[in-house]
């Protein structure tokens, strides 16, 4: 897809790059390092990422009123509580244990904004993710395979995957961190539609 006018990621995921990179032709990455995320386990996970994405989103957008800014964050939830990245390696190995054996849900919230003061949508898109029972041994050895500081939940869908997912019920592009076939038809307006050459 080639869009009609600049786009800019407001993001340093390079998993998010590669996503978007396979939709949209041509993008700018530019982030927000200033913006403070919002962690409040009261919202709904669909406010709770629909919030931080604003804010990414907006922080970029100030500065480049003339482009589409797009921001998004991807939390996941078990029993409605939200587990974020994890501080250190025991957090994760405590996160893991949480998530063994059980269905779970990754929110992925995202907001375009601009181009100008006017455009603003919001969307976000659920995912359930299933883990396969998870021994010691197997926790240890999938933290070794793969660093997972940076990640929601402790753990990557696209990273060794396998090894500790049983199955995954909705979009594993949100799970990765930017529902791409929902952010497709919210783009279409903005894509470019080559005319044909004239005799």
């Amino acid at each position: 897809m080639r869009l009609t006018i600049p786009l800019i990621l407001a993001s340093a995921s390079p998993r998010r790059n590669d996503l978007l990179r396979e939709l949209v032709h041509d993008f700018t990455v530019i982030t927000a390092d200033d913006v403070e995320e919002a962690h409040d386990a009261a919202l709904s996970p669909a406010e709770l990422t629909g919030h931080n994405a604003r804010l990414k989103a907006a922080a970029v957008a100030r500065h480049h009123p003339e482009a589409m800014v797009l921001g998004a964050d991807t939390l996941v939830y078990l029993d409605n509580t939200p587990l974020g990245k994890p501080a250190d390696k025991a957090e994760a190995e405590t996160m893991l244990r949480q998530l063994s054996g059980r269905t779970h849900t990754v929110c992925t919230g995202v907001c375009l904004h601009g181009p100008g003061p006017d455009t603003l949508i919001s969307f976000h898109d659920l995912t359930q993710v299933t883990f396969r029972m998870l021994d010691e041994s197997l926790i240890a050895t999938y933290l070794d395979l793969v660093p997972v500081l940076d990640k929601a939940g402790a753990y990557a869908a696209q990273d060794h995957g396998h090894l500790i997912i049983e199955k995954i019920d909705g979009s594993l592009s949100t799970v990765i961190g930017l529902p791409v076939e929902a952010l497709a038809q919210y783009l279409a307006p903005w894509a470019a539609h080559d005319l044909p050459a004239g005799d």
